[in-house]
């Protein structure tokens, strides 16, 4: 029986306990073999009920499983057998000994003799060895310490001897979720529905005229239950207050995992559908699995599970829908002008710009070094060559090669911007800690996978930064930032080829690819894979998410030489779109194409010496540069968070930086402001070209002028001198055109912005800490949330008897 199977057994027993079916909890308990109920065993011992502690027994083990068995079967047999004797009921003793006892003869045959010599006794106790046999009671308390032991000490019996921990009524819970998605797919949705029968799937009766859907939520009361059973009380299967919850990626994945997949869940969904402040949101729950042979779970833990499943959002914060996209867009939002070309000096294999510092890019090569860019400025700030720190960490397999052909997989900066990642192709990972300027300093070096090192990222499964790695030995790795091995995930079949953790709410989960292109998403535990997943083209495929979280995508290339990039339906674990525009390349070495998301709107990803656009609602090749040529076969490519630039790798061992309008303004800002009025005429008018600096520049090149300028770094404090250095927020509620903003401030702690309204109504915004905003403070790049108090009561100043039009805040 599958382990989702088990826990459904677990829910069951739960409902039977609290519904005081207590002969069926335990035969549920005996015949499924999944939880011993050691209170009850303790019980049925101490009654003397020998026939029904066996039976119990033989659901979980059988006399000649190994020696813990046998001996808690021989303990309960003779003392049965004594009791007889003690009640001088010889006959009952004699039938005991032949048809009970006889099984043991065959492993200690003087044992067995000497129980049978006990028959001739008027009195057992006259045998030494039970001269201290006492009063049947007594004799049954110390038997059942010594049976405990053995239960406990037996491995049949390991992990069923605890009960998980359950929220009341869970089964009952489950069941109107269920009934709350069901309505939600309701055509005609009807306010208060009636729901009369659990057998059949419910639907409203189709109105006479047209109604209006409604969103409704159903108490646990709704679930009929007979009048003779014990009332177990509401309990609803969400907190009133909550915020609007988002779908749930791993869990509809979990829900609706492929056929052939080894590992299936059901769990239920959060609507994805915009809901009303303080209004209990929808659930929305994926189409049963046809059979529960089917089904697996992901952790023996299950309360801990689903804590991680619920949302966990503080009630007192109050979600906004906000719009997905851009109110209009046109193709100067996507960067496609070259703004330069730097070199790096051996091709670039890995790029990932600074989360905050946007002109600030990180660089890995074929060569194994990785440099740190001030593209702003076409500045190297730090180079760091690949060598091993230390030869004590690198295994024996690894230590005799390390010289050879090492070069860079994947670079990544940690989401708060203070550690880089490296990740080499043979068994290294090197991280640096980065406080500023050309400040890269060794952190910690680890030989994390046997083989090539295929991926590196950052995450914070419980508030803890961790580095999560994965390699051609089918691993997947998690390490906290001091190098100590947390989990490692295993189940692939083929090398793991990329990682992409992610967060829904206040779960914390992984997707991984292999070459073999298995996709499967993880828990950060070693329960195993919550997802099996083919990729399209089943070879190597990398996973993104859009930059709100809210939308996955994957791009990759068959070994047929084609390639795909589509967008997930994540509620259903299916294709939602596949873009078009690729070409297939030829038979070969097949390299993959990679690609980025921007903006929460656009698509890039670079093949056929080419960047190609896509807008994510539309699967028609949005547009297309070549850069101005010089660019690889497939070509990388990554954006920077504002989107406003991109880097993509040429084919002579350098990099290019394309920008939109709005970057090219804000390249110039990073640069010294005297830098242009100092160069020669004409030099300036030379470089200069519609208002885009097209001279190529690098280290190697002499820079007299520069060196002698006081640059401007993006760490250091800047005047604002101009508009594209500021940033517009547009708060998420609808706003009263009679109630002006009197008073701007933020909050002491720079996490929230106070407006005080001329209607003397105070409102509060906070920014919460996510992916998109580790650090928590104010930022234009995340939209913040209204907070309002439990009572929903707005904080209201009292203006009776006052001028608005001529009051002072």
């Amino acid at each position: 029986m599958s382990s989702l199977s088990r826990e459904l057994v677990f829910l069951i027993l739960q409902f039977l306990e609290e519904e005081k079916f207590k002969e069926s909890v335990h035969k549920l308990e005996q015949e499924s073999g999944f939880f011993f109920n050691m209170k009850y065993f303790e019980e049925k011992v101490q009654a003397g009920e020998w026939d029904e502690v066996e039976k119990y027994l033989s659901g979980f083990t059988k006399v000649d499983d190994n020696r813990y068995s046998m001996k808690i079967f021989f303990e309960i047999r003779k003392q049965k057998y004594l009791e007889a004797l003690d009640r001088q009921d010889k006959a009952k003793a004699v039938e005991i000994l032949v048809s009970d006892l006889k099984v043991f003869s065959t492993f200690n045959e003087e044992l067995y003799k000497e129980i049978t010599q006990l028959l001739t006794l008027n009195n057992f106790r006259e045998n030494e060895q039970l001269s201290k046999y006492g009063d049947t009671k007594t004799a049954r308390n110390i038997m059942l310490v010594e049976l405990k032991k053995l239960i406990e000490a037996n491995p049949l019996f390991r992990d069923k001897l605890v009960f998980p921990t359950l929220r009341s009524s869970r089964l009952r819970t489950l069941i109107n979720q269920s009934l709350n998605w069901q309505h939600q797919l309701c055509k005609n949705p009807r306010p208060n529905p009636d729901i009369k029968t659990l057998f059949t799937d419910h639907t409203c009766t189709p109105p006479n005229g047209a109604v209006v859907p409604a969103p409704v939520t159903l108490p646990v009361a709704a679930v009929a239950k007979p009048a003779a059973y014990t009332s177990i009380g509401p309990h609803g299967p969400f907190q009133p207050a909550a915020a609007a919850a988002s779908a749930n990626a791993l869990a509809g994945w979990m829900a609706n995992a492929a056929p052939s997949s080894s590992v299936q869940a059901a769990v239920v969904t959060a609507s994805s559908i915009p809901v009303p402040p303080n209004q209990v949101p929808i659930v929305k729950r994926p189409r049963t699995p046809p059979t529960l042979g089917m089904l697996d779970y992901q952790n023996p833990d299950h309360e801990q599970l689903m804590k991680r499943l619920r949302p966990a959002q503080s009630v007192e914060e109050v979600s906004y829908p906000k719009p997905r996209h851009q109110a209009s867009w046109s193709l100067d939002d996507l960067p496609r002008t070259v703004a330069f070309t730097l070199h790096q000096g051996s091709a670039v294999t890995s790029m990932d710009f600074h989360p905050s510092h946007h002109t600030l890019l990180l660089v890995g090569s074929a060569s194994g070094e990785i440099t740190l860019w001030e593209v702003g400025l076409r500045e190297k700030l730090v180079s760091k060559p690949f060598k091993i720190w230390d030869m004590s960490v690198c295994s024996l397999k690894f230590q005799p090669a390390y010289v050879k052909d090492i070069s860079v997989s994947r670079v990544a900066w940690s989401p708060d911007g203070n550690y880089v990642g490296a990740a080499f192709t043979k068994h290294l990972i090197h991280i640096y800690a980065y406080s500023g300027s050309s400040d890269l300093r060794q952190h910690l070096e680890i030989d994390a996978h046997a083989g090539g090192v295929n991926d590196i990222a950052f995450a914070y499964p419980n508030k803890q930064l961790c580095i999560l790695t994965c390699g051609d030995d089918k691993l997947i790795k998690v390490w906290d930032i001091s190098g100590r091995k947390l989990y490692t995930l295993e189940g692939h079949e083929a090398p793991v080829y990329s990682i992409c953790p992610h967060h829904k709410e206040n779960i914390q989960f992984i997707f991984s690819t292999a070459t073999d292109g298995k996709i499967k998403a993880w828990l950060y535990d070693n329960s195993g894979s919550k997802v099996d997943y083919n990729a399209p083209g089943h070879y190597c495929t990398t996973m993104l998410y859009s930059a709100d979280g809210s939308r996955l995508f994957s791009c990759g290339t068959s070994k047929e030489g084609e390639s795909f990039l589509v967008e997930w339906n994540e509620s259903e674990g299916a294709i939602k779109r596949t873009y078009a525009g690729f070409r297939r390349k030829s038979i070969g070495v097949v390299q993959v194409v990679q690609f980025d998301t921007t903006q929460n709107h656009f698509l890039a990803a670079g093949e056929d010496h080419q960047i190609k656009f896509w807008d994510m609602d539309d699967v028609n090749l949005l547009t297309h540069t070549d850069a101005e040529g010089g660019l690889p076969s497939l070509p990388r490519l990554r954006f920077n968070k504002e989107g406003n630039l991109l880097a993509v790798s040429t084919a002579d061992n350098g990099f290019k930086i394309l920008a939109t309008p709005a970057g090219l303004r804000s390249l110039r800002t990073v640069e010294a402001p005297s830098f242009e009025a100092l160069r020669p005429p004409i030099e300036a008018a030379a470089a200069i070209k519609n208002g885009v600096d097209i001279v190529p520049r690098t280290m190697e090149k002499a820079r007299t002028i520069e060196d002698a300028t006081e640059k401007i770094k993006p760490w250091q404090l800047a005047e604002i001198v101009e508009p594209v250095q500021c940033r517009l927020v547009t708060l998420p509620e609808s706003t009263d055109s009679s109630n002006k903003v009197a008073r701007l401030l933020y909050t002491n702690n720079g996490v929230g912005i106070l407006a005080l309204g001329s209607n003397g109504i105070q409102k509060l915004w906070k920014w919460s800490r996510n992916d998109q905003n580790p650090s928590g403070k104010a930022t234009a790049n995340v939209v913040p949330q209204h907070w309002q108090p439990n009572s929903g009561l707005l904080m209201t100043n009292d203006v009776s008897g006052v001028n608005l039009e001529e009051a002072v805040p």
